[in-house]
């Protein structure tokens, strides 16, 4: 009676050993991972879990200071300057340009959490874009 339970006990728990993730790179930087996949249209990498626990790193090494970046992937390419390249910017800013001069609720991303902007916040996103816009889209 016994191995027909552990038989189905580790056939339930065989998925969560083996749990699959998902890694981006927002706009900002910011880099994602979640068990769902991101929104369509952003580049991704599936990760695959162990489902054990490690620790990030052991005592001595996180008391070493490094002058040397940690991160495995190389910093983000700049992107070109084409023209291509210039009209997404200047359309992307343009839209977000819209959504804060708008009513409408304005939701970010930091550290994995979503974030409501409150009044200052958004009128120093508004700011930003704004000077952005006249530095990178002053014929639009």
């Amino acid at each position: 009676m016994r191995r027909p339970l552990t038989a189905v006990a580790l056939l339930l728990l065989a998925p969560l050993a083996m749990a699959q993730a998902y890694k981006w790179t927002d706009a900002s930087g910011t880099v994602h991972y979640a068990d769902s996949p991101p929104p369509k249209g952003t580049q991704f990498k599936r990760v695959t879990t162990t489902g054990t626990v490690e620790s990030a790193a052991s005592p001595a090494a996180a008391e070493k200071p490094s002058s040397a970046s940690t991160s495995m992937e190389p910093p983000p390419k700049p992107v070109a300057d084409t023209p291509e390249n210039r009209t997404k910017l200047c359309t992307t800013l343009k839209s977000n340009l819209e959504l804060l001069r708008s009513k409408q609720p304005v939701v970010t991303q930091e550290g994995g959490q979503q974030k409501l902007l409150d009044d200052s916040q958004r009128k120093q996103q508004q700011a930003t874009a704004e000077g952005q816009y006249k530095q990178f889209c002053p014929n639009q």
